[in-house]
């Protein structure tokens, strides 16, 4: 960003809408998360693949969640350098909890596609262990790779700033761009629609309209709404930032827009953690619905879906 260009009037608007913002998301959805944990964990006590992935992507939000006041009062106030090394571990925190949450969105919708498309491989394929393994998986995958990553992204000793705001170049390499558009949002995003419009595809084609399919369905629609919705602006947002940053937009107000642009998409794509609870909602409902109509499918042979394929 060049000198020549302010961005008065645009950080001064987003210190007034980031806590309108934050402030109900993180209520709400320490709220629903909590909730969600108590529900799967304590409740239902039914470890299938869908609760395990559930309550992994719970974990996510609250991860995600868990920095939201420190960067409410870092919208409005500089940090002394001496916690430099605090903001760097509630930045790692946050960006964990984001992408964390795009590939647990992506593993559910991949374990709904095999369970739907593939059933005959999905006895193989598909167990609680697996699912265990996989959001295993994802969380030493996010962790090691923001941790790697973040630290780079607060070079160099400074008298006092934002928290949040004001990353180092390093932070903008064009491999770590990259990286973190293909890896961090395309390729998840390429699979949660391709499984998730398969499914409803096999679904429909099915001609089933029993309560667990259309349950089904409703939880890809509102997976698929808490991955598009809160990520795909935020990224195209990252996507444009770094062009300014490689000089290839140059003009003022195009700068103005996009750094108002990316405020604000990363300010909505916190509401992935409110967004997810219709997801929550939908499998605690089926888990109670299906404990009995489960056995009675088991005895009679008859193809139909069970809490664990959904």
């Amino acid at each position: 960003m060049t000198n020549n260009c302010s961005f008065d009037y645009v950080d001064n608007l987003m210190r007034s809408l980031e806590l309108v913002f934050y402030v109900p998301i993180f209520v709400i959805g320490l709220i629903l998360n909590v909730a969600a944990l108590l529900v799967f964990c304590i409740f239902l006590r039914k470890w299938t693949e869908s609760t395990i992935y559930m309550t992994s992507l719970a974990l996510m939000d609250l991860l995600l969640l868990f920095p939201l006041p420190f960067k409410m009062h870092a919208t409005n106030h500089r940090w002394p350098a001496n916690l430099q090394s605090l903001c760097s571990a509630l930045e790692s925190l946050y960006f964990v909890g984001i992408y964390g949450s795009i590939y647990t969105i992506m593993c559910i919708a991949a374990d709904r596609w095999v369970a739907i498309c593939h059933p005959f491989k999905a006895k193989q394929l598909r167990s609680p262990k697996v699912a265990r393994r996989a959001c295993l998986g994802v969380w030493v995958l996010v962790v090691l790779v923001i941790s790697s990553t973040t630290h780079g992204f607060r070079q160099g000793r400074q008298e006092d700033f934002h928290c949040f705001h004001e990353f180092s170049a390093e932070g903008w390499r064009p491999l770590v761009i990259i990286c973190l558009q293909v890896f961090g949002f395309l390729v998840p995003a390429m699979v949660v629609i391709y499984c998730s419009a398969h499914t409803i595809w096999v679904l429909k084609r099915s001609g089933q309209r029993s309560p667990r399919s259309q349950a089904c369905v409703k939880i890809i629609y509102s997976s698929l709404s808490a991955f598009l919705l809160p990520f795909t602006p935020s990224h195209l947002g990252i996507l444009l930032q770094f062009l300014v940053h490689q000089k290839v937009i140059v003009d003022c107000d195009a700068k103005e827009r996009i750094s108002l642009f990316i405020q604000l998409a990363m300010c909505l794509s916190n509401i992935t953690c409110c967004l997810d609870a219709a997801c929550y909602y939908f499998i605690a409902h089926e888990v109670r619905s299906t404990r009995n109509s489960f056995r009675m499918s088991v005895i009679s042979r008859r193809p139909t879906f069970s809490t664990s394929e959904v």
